[in-house]
């Protein structure tokens, strides 16, 4: 059985007292049940696409795995809703951190991480990519141009790969974090090097979201949404460039804005 990432609903639309009935296309929330060499790791509530990927970023941002290599085996059974995984590296006390635990697709706190798999995870970034002001306003448009799930559900996140100058790869999901881990994943899968990339992302820029682009390893994020004041915290330790609110033809900078090319000398 295959999973799309959208259905068609039937609904009754009332529109300024018209009513009337048609097709809705609707998202696909689709729970999977990691098992981890034979134990179960998490269940994850996702759209049903790019499962893979999806699996490997989680991994990788939980320290499980460092390299995709690290994997012997991954297998996924769509139909029954489990993904088997067999490392060979002993996971100690890390399987007592996360075995069982509900990973939902919403905002906030749903999402649990756990402090002690941050700090062994997370990185500093020193990256000297930058950006214009101008690449930032494309690099916007074109994720919001290419996201067709979007403009036919309104119920999903997108995040891309970038240059400064063009999208590499996207990816969307019900859950924004699940989106980055699906870029996550694919980054390890295809050994992609990340000195000339940065992320652009439709989502909220909260504290978790912050920590896994320091774990994905960029140091530019560029998002459509509003950041917390922990995650701007967090930015500014770790050495990521925030950009939020991008918007037509407007964008906040909130951290280190020395990678934001020229923003310096007009102020």
């Amino acid at each position: 059985m295959e999973h799309e990432i959208q259905t068609s609903w039937e609904i009754i639309r009332v529109d300024e007292g018209a009513i009337s009935n048609e097709d809705e296309e609707i998202v696909t929330e689709f729970p999977i049940t990691i098992m981890l060499n034979g134990e179960e790791f998490a269940t994850v509530v996702c759209s049903p696409n790019n499962i893979n990927e999806l699996i490997i970023g989680i991994l990788a941002s939980e320290g499980i795995i460092r390299f995709f290599k690290d994997i012997d085996s991954l297998n996924v059974d769509k139909e029954r809703g489990f993904a088997y995984i067999e490392i060979s590296k002993p996971l100690g006390d890390t399987q007592h951190d996360h075995s069982k635990r509900f990973i939902g697709s919403c905002c906030g706190k749903s999402r649990q991480f756990y402090f002690k798999s941050d700090v062994r995870t997370a990185k500093t970034i020193t990256s000297r990519l930058t950006v214009t002001v101008e690449q930032c306003f494309a690099l916007m448009k074109n994720l919001q141009t290419q996201s067709e799930h979007f403009q036919m559900t309104g119920g999903v996140h997108n995040a891309a790969l970038c240059t400064p100058n063009e999208m590499v790869i996207i990816r969307t999901d019900i859950g924004r974090h699940n989106a980055l881990d699906k870029i996550y994943g694919h980054i390890l899968q295809n050994k992609i090097p990340l000195s000339d990339k940065l992320i652009t992302f439709s989502g909220r820029i909260s504290s978790e979201v912050l920590l896994k682009i320091s774990k994905i390893g960029v140091g530019i994020l560029i998002s459509k949404s509003a950041p917390t004041d922990l995650a701007l915290q967090l930015a500014e330790d770790l050495g990521i460039t925030v950009v939020g609110f991008v918007r037509g033809n407007k964008l906040n900078i909130y951290t280190h804005s020395h990678r934001i090319h020229g923003v310096n000398n007009d102020i």
